[in-house]
């Protein structure tokens, strides 16, 4: 069994279809079996420590892997899961080879790395006895399956929304069998691994609770006293309104398919608040889905058009480098933006109304290309899933999959009025506007004391660059 974004011991479709071939049985499709009783052949488990993967990684999501590769280790029995490091397509047969493997275990990867990745390893493993067998998705809904009529992929949510509900999804499936034998248990050849990768220093970024445990821990929470506000309170950066779930999702932790059964178990006082979650568990299949069609999407921009838009380099431009750098440092005098750069520093994380509003600030207010915020986020964030982020940001800069794309310019000021009215969320990660009250902490300009603890004048003026950012879109809409 290699496990890649699934590291967990539940709701796992292609770890029982390893534990059934083991046991010299087969299993068709990704649904529900039963239990089993474990006796008979072992399974290996594996982790490859892909340096195409680990390299471009932030220190965050680095340091998130190890921590949840322990916890697997951990409910495996400890001492049991096979790291290796290196190529997947040399590694994956070597084990195999080790352990006089009959079939290798894989969730299918939708990603586009992840797809050539296992093809390579497919052919490689082909030439020996091993059968390369993917089952199960990451995704309730597997990328690629929710059509229109015509055949044709869905371009806006709201209609991809409407079929993935009407697809539907499996039942959670049933739990690997307690008796199932891991390498080394029954006597047999023993597959060695190499230790994990050293935790990288986080420079004082924290982490939760990492592993399938926390996020089921985290999840039950969120339902006994989260889910029935969410609707009302999941704009709120300044409150514990969302369900913090995205890394553990991320990480395949918890399968959302476990989720997604769990809400439809609410009763109906908790309707809007599970109908909201439902409905950002299906953006996450959605922008899967638009990466799965557009694979080049993860670098370029889904509506070519906007490639053409007049945009600041930091690489050219001094001024551009230095606005660039007074974002990521959350140094640019606009408070919810700025805040919203510091946790990400803090802790990993920003709160996803905060997102696309720094997204907003960097792209229309400071005429950066999206691909520059993209990738800080992937290098800081503890969640940063390709698809999600890279179309997330799309969305924002106009060029991805809202229905009405470029207008949408997000005033950092009123959005953390709005949406932070007290300024708990703006006094929590400035703490040089701390000592002004209430709603002032997002206007310090406006206070005679605004400035009395170093915090940075504006670096733009947010009305001229929204007059800018439209008449540049107006130019290549006119061109």
């Amino acid at each position: 069994m290699w496990f890649r974004r699934d590291l967990r011991l539940a709701d796992h479709p292609a770890l029982l279809a390893a534990v059934d071939a083991a046991n010299g049985r087969s299993r068709e499709g990704g649904g529900r079996a039963g239990p089993g009783n474990g006796a008979g052949g072992d399974v290996v488990p594996l982790f490859v420590v892909d340096p195409a993967l680990w390299e471009p990684a932030g220190p965050t999501r680095r340091a998130w892997l190890v921590r949840s590769l322990r916890s697997l280790d951990a409910a495996l029995g400890g001492d049991v899961l096979v790291v290796r490091h290196g190529s997947p397509e040399d590694v994956v047969p070597e084990v195999a080879r080790a352990a006089g493997a009959s079939s290798v275990h894989v969730t299918a990867d939708a990603g586009p790395y992840g797809r050539r990745r296992d093809d390579r390893v497919a052919a490689a493993l082909s030439d020996g006895e091993a059968r390369f067998v993917r089952t199960g998705t990451p995704y309730a809904v597997g990328p690629g399956s929710v059509v229109n009529g015509s055949g044709e992929p869905y371009k806006v949510f709201t209609p991809f929304s409407r079929a993935w509900l009407r697809t539907g999804w499996p039942a959670p499936a049933a739990p690997a069998p307690s008796a199932t034998l891991w390498r080394g248990t029954s006597g047999r050849r023993r597959v060695d691994g190499e230790p994990l990768p050293p935790e990288p220093d986080l420079d004082g970024l924290r982490l939760p609770d990492v592993g399938e445990e926390a996020a089921h821990r985290r999840w039950h929470a969120f339902l006994d006293s989260g889910v029935a506000g969410y609707a009302e309170r999941r704009d709120r950066p300044d409150v514990d309104g969302t369900s913090a779930m995205s890394a553990h999702l991320k990480y395949g932790e918890i399968h959302p398919r476990t989720m997604l059964a769990d809400l439809a178990r609410l009763p109906s006082s908790a309707r809007a608040g599970s109908d909201a979650l439902r409905s950002e568990l299906c953006w996450r299949e959605f922008y899967a889905d638009v990466l799965w069609h557009r694979p080049e999407t993860a670098r370029a921009y889904l509506r070519p058009e906007l490639a053409r838009m007049r945009y600041a380099d930091p690489a050219r431009s001094t001024t551009a480098r230095e606005r660039l750098e007074a974002w990521q440092r959350g140094r640019t005098g606009y408070p919810f933006v700025d805040a919203g750069m510091r946790q990400l520093r803090a802790v990993g994380w920003v709160h996803n109304r905060v997102r696309m509003v720094v997204a907003s600030f960097l792209v229309k207010d400071l005429h950066v290309e999206w691909q520059h915020g993209a990738r800080w986020f992937m290098r800081w964030l503890r969640d940063g899933d390709l698809a999600s982020n890279q179309h997330g940001w799309q969305w924002v800069a106009g060029s991805g999959t809202d229905a009405a794309p470029y207008f949408r310019v997000f005033n950092p000021v009123s959005q953390g009025e709005k949406f932070d009215p007290d300024g708990g969320y703006v006094r929590t990660y400035v703490p040089e506007l701390a000592h002004l009250p209430g709603r002032t902490a997002h206007t310090p300009w406006d206070a005679p004391d605004g400035y009395a603890h170093d915090y940075p004048r504006r670096i733009v003026d947010h009305a001229a660059e929204r007059v800018e950012a439209l008449a540049r879109y107006a130019e290549i809409r006119n061109g």
